[in-house]
C-alpha cells in the first residue's frame, strides 16, 4: 500500500500571492482572537486549566494548518470534547488525560496512514446529529456549576450523579456570580442582531466582545465573583515546559478506551467540519492526510501540556468568513495566540469564570441542531428511534457507548430494509412453454421459473425457502432468472449451494440465467459454476427455456400414474 504525505499547504505556496497573503494574515488575527476566550472555557469546563486550553490552541491548531489536508481548518480544543476530556480527568487524571490523547493521537495517525478517511463517512447522519445535540445538552449541564456560582468543589462526571449534586447544592448560588453569567448570557445571544446595529460591535467576535466587557464589569464594580486568577494562578507569561507526561506502562492499558473515544470524535468532527469548509470556499478535502495532521495534532499538543484537539467548525468558518483561504491564515492565528499569551497573559487573572460559563452554554446551544427533533414526525420510526437513542444515551451514559449502539441499529434497520427489498417471485411460463413436453400430463409445469430481486445476502437468504415449499409443485427443472441481481454475498452463495443439493436430491436440474457482474464473478471464483455445470448458465430465460426443453424427457404416450 503506498503510503501518501501530502500537506495542503504545499498545493497553496505555488500560486500565492501578496494579495491573499494580507487576507489570510487579517483572518488569523481575528480567529486567534477568537481562539483566545473559546481555548479557555473549553478547557475551564473540561476540568483542565485555562492554560492547557491556550496551549493546545496553538500546537494543534499549527500542525493542523501546516501538515493538514484543508485549505482552511482551524485545529483546537471544542466544545464536543469537553464531556469526554471531563469524564477523564475525573476518572484518571490529568496526566492519565495527556497520555490517552497521546495514544488517540496515534490512532488517528494510523487510521490516516491506513487512507480509512473516507470511511468515517459510512457514519449515519441520524447517528452524528444524535451524539452532537446529547454532548450540546452534556455541556450545557456541566457549565451549570460556574454559572449559579454553586459552591460544589468536584462535579460528577456520572449523568444521574451530577443531577443529584446539583440539585442537593441548588441552594448555594451566589446571585453576584448569576448576574453577571445570565447578562453575559443574554448579550451574546442577541449579539449578532445587536452588531447589525452597532458599528464598532461588527469588528469584533461575540466571544471576545462578551470576555472584555464580562471582564470589565466584574473589575470596575469590584464583583465578588470568582476569576481565573483566583481558581487557576492566573496564566503564566512564558513558554510552557516541554516534555512526555508522567505515566507508566501500565496506565496506557486502561487508556485504550477513552483514547479510541477521542479518536473517533476527533476524526468526525473535524471531517465534519472539512467538508463544511468545502462548500464554503469550493474546494475538495483530503480526509487522509487531515486525519493524519489530526493524529500529529494530538500526540504534540500533550507535549507542550495540551490536550485532545480536533477541527473547530465554528473557527473555520470565522477564517472562512475574514477572507482566510490557505493554511497560512490558520498558522497566522497560532502566532497571535502565542503573541497573546506572552504580552497580555496577566490580564487573564481578572476573567470572571461566569462569563466563560455563559459563552460556553452558548455555544452548547450554537452546536445542537434542535429543529431536527421538532422534524422528527416527517420521517421513518427507524431515523427516530436511531436518533433518540443516540441522543439519550450520549447524554446519560457515554458518547461511544451511543455511537457504538447507534451504529448497530442503523445496520440492524438497514438489513432489514434490505431484506423486504430482496423478492423471489415465481415467473408465470403458460406463453413461453407452451409445448406439450413442458406439462404433466395433469397440466402442471415441468418447469418452473423464479425471478431474483436486489441482493442476496445473509439478511434475505431465507427467501430461497421458497423455491422447495411442497406448495410450489414437483417440477424437474428450475430456472432462477438473476437478471435483476445486483449482489450475491458469500452467505447467498451458501444458500444457493443448498438450493443445488436439495434440487439434485429431487432428481431435478437447476439452471441459472442472466447473471450480472458481481455475482456472475462469485458463482465462477466459488467453483458453484462447476457444481452447477456450465452447460445449465445460460444468458437469458429465453435460452434457458430452450435448455430445459432438451433436459426434459418426453411424456407423451404415459400415463398420468407413471408420474
Amino acid at each position: 500500500m503506498k503510503i501518501a504525505f501530502h500537506p495542503k499547504l504545499l498545493d497553496c505556496l505555488p500560486t500565492y500571492n501578496r494579495a491573499q497573503f494580507g487576507k489570510d494574515i487579517a483572518a488569523g488575527i481575528t480567529v486567534g482572537v477568537l481562539a483566545l476566550p473559546l481555548a479557555m472555557a473549553f478547557a475551564i469546563a473540561s476540568g483542565c486549566s485555562p492554560t492547557a486550553g491556550i496551549w493546545t490552541a496553538i500546537v494543534a491548531g499549527l500542525i493542523t494548518s501546516a501538515l493538514g489536508g484543508s485549505r482552511v481548518q482551524i485545529g483546537g480544543p471544542t466544545g464536543a470534547f469537553i464531556p469526554i476530556v471531563y469524564g477523564i480527568v475525573a476518572i484518571h487524571g490529568y496526566a492519565n488525560l495527556m497520555g490517552a490523547t497521546i495514544l488517540a493521537g496515534f490512532f488517528l495517525l494510523a487510521m490516516g496512514l491506513a487512507r480509512m478517511g473516507q470511511l468515517i463517512r459510512f457514519i449515519p447522519v441520524t447517528v452524528v446529529i444524535g451524539f452532537t445535540n446529547g454532548i450540546a445538552v452534556v455541556i450545557f449541564l456541566a457549565q451549570i456549576k460556574d454559572f449559579f456560582g454553586l459552591q460544589i468543589d468536584n462535579l460528577p462526571a456520572e449523568f444521574f450523579h451530577r443531577i443529584k449534586t446539583l440539585a442537593a447544592y441548588a441552594h448555594t448560588v451566589d446571585l453576584p456570580t448569576l448576574g453577571l453569567a445570565s447578562a453575559c448570557f443574554a448579550f451574546l445571544l442577541s449579539y449578532n442582531w445587536l452588531a447589525q446595529r452597532i458599528t464598532f460591535l461588527r469588528r469584533a467576535p461575540g466571544p471576545l466582545a462578551v470576555l472584555l466587557v464580562g471582564t470589565l464589569v466584574s473589575y470596575l464594580f469590584d464583583l465578588p465573583v470568582e476569576t481565573i486568577g483566583s481558581r487557576f494562578g492566573g496564566i503564566p507569561q512564558e513558554l510552557p515546559n516541554f516534555g512526555l507526561p508522567d505515566l507508566s506502562i501500565h496506565d496506557f492499558g486502561k487508556l485504550i478506551s477513552p483514547a479510541i473515544t477521542i479518536a473517533l470524535l476527533g476524526a468526525i468532527e473535524s471531517l465534519l467540519s472539512a467538508r463544511v469548509a468545502d462548500s464554503q470556499i469550493d474546494d475538495r478535502h483530503d480526509p487522509n492526510q487531515e486525519l493524519v495532521a489530526q493524529g500529529l495534532a494530538n500526540i504534540a499538543a500533550p507535549l507542550f501540556g495540551g490536550f485532545a484537539a480536533t477541527g473547530a467548525i465554528a473557527r473555520t468558518s470565522t477564517n472562512v468568513k475574514s477572507g482566510g483561504r490557505t493554511p497560512i491564515a490558520g498558522i497566522t492565528h497560532a502566532i497571535v495566540l502565542i503573541g497573546i499569551v506572552l504580552v497580555a497573559a496577566p490580564l487573564a487573572s481578572y476573567v470572571p469564570l461566569a462569563t466563560l460559563s455563559a459563552i460556553v452554554m452558548v455555544v452548547a446551544i450554537n452546536m445542537g441542531e434542535w429543529h431536527q427533533f421538532v422534524e422528527l414526525r416527517r420521517y421513518s420510526y427507524n431515523y427516530r428511534i436511531i436518533l433518540l437513542a443516540t441522543f439519550f444515551v450520549t447524554v446519560v451514559f457515554d458518547l461511544t457507548i451511543a455511537v457504538e449502539l447507534g451504529m448497530v441499529l442503523a445496520s440492524l434497520f438497514f438489513i432489514y430494509r434490505m431484506s423486504e427489498l430482496t423478492r423471489i417471485e415465481r415467473r408465470p411460463l403458460r406463453e413461453e412453454a407452451s409445448e406439450p413436453q413442458f406439462l404433466y400430463p395433469d397440466g402442471t409445469m415441468r418447469v418452473a421459473a423464479w425471478q431474483l430481486f436486489g441482493s442476496l445476502f445473509f439478511g434475505a437468504v431465507n427467501k430461497l425457502e421458497a423455491l422447495l415449499d411442497p406448495a410450489a409443485g414437483h417440477p424437474e427443472v428450475v430456472i432462477l432468472d438473476m437478471t435483476q441481481l445486483i449482489q450475491l454475498d458469500t452467505t447467498g452463495l451458501e444458500g444457493l449451494e443448498n438450493l443445488l443439493d436439495q434440487l439434485k436430491k429431487r432428481r431435478c436440474t437447476l439452471l441459472v440465467c442472466g447473471l450480472n457482474s458481481q455475482p456472475g464473478s462469485l458463482l465462477y471464483r466459488s467453483g458453484f459454476i462447476d457444481h452447477l455445470g456450465d452447460e445449465n448458465v445460460l444468458p437469458d430465460l429465453s435460452e434457458a427455456l430452450k435448455r430445459a426443453y432438451i433436459l426434459l424427457p418426453n411424456l407423451m404416450g404415459n400415463s398420468e400414474e407413471d408420474y
